[in-house]
């Protein structure tokens, strides 16, 4: 059962029962301000026979279809904005710009750190560049 914030609830551990007291001030009578407050805010229906499980279900399904109609506008206006990267790879290929990757740019440094033609120095660039590129990750 909802009670109204505030009020005191305890355990009857003669009876196993909760129960709920109103708050009192000092004078015996209960807290104005929290009586404006409880006015203000209403009565809660917190009654399990109020809606069926019919009714609970239609209502679910009505927050799903326009939670799914909101996440797909929200995509095609991203989708608008964006164009997908094969397309940009082709765009900059028939520019003579080769666009990679982090991904590819770390095989190529795992490539040349890992090849016996590199110098020390070499390697030691390509780790520090391979560091930078695996903290993005």
């Amino acid at each position: 059962q909802a009670v109204p914030a505030g009020s005191h609830v305890q355990l009857n551990l003669q009876t196993g029962e909760r129960e709920a007291k109103l708050p009192d001030s000092e004078n015996g009578k209960s807290d104005t301000r929290e009586e404006r407050r409880r006015k203000r805010l209403g009565k809660v229906d917190v009654d399990s026979n109020s809606f069926t499980s019919q009714e609970l279900k239609k209502a679910l399904a009505k927050m799903k279809e326009s939670e799914k109609a909101e996440r797909k506008a929200h995509e095609e206006e991203v989708r608008k904005k964006f164009r997908p990267i094969e397309q940009l790879k082709e765009e900059f290929e028939k520019l003579n710009v080769k666009m990679e990757t982090d991904y590819e740019i770390m095989v190529k440094l795992i490539g040349k750190f890992n090849s016996s033609a590199s110098t020390l120095d070499e390697k030691v660039a390509a780790l520090y560049d391979l560091e930078y590129y695996v903290h993005q990750v």
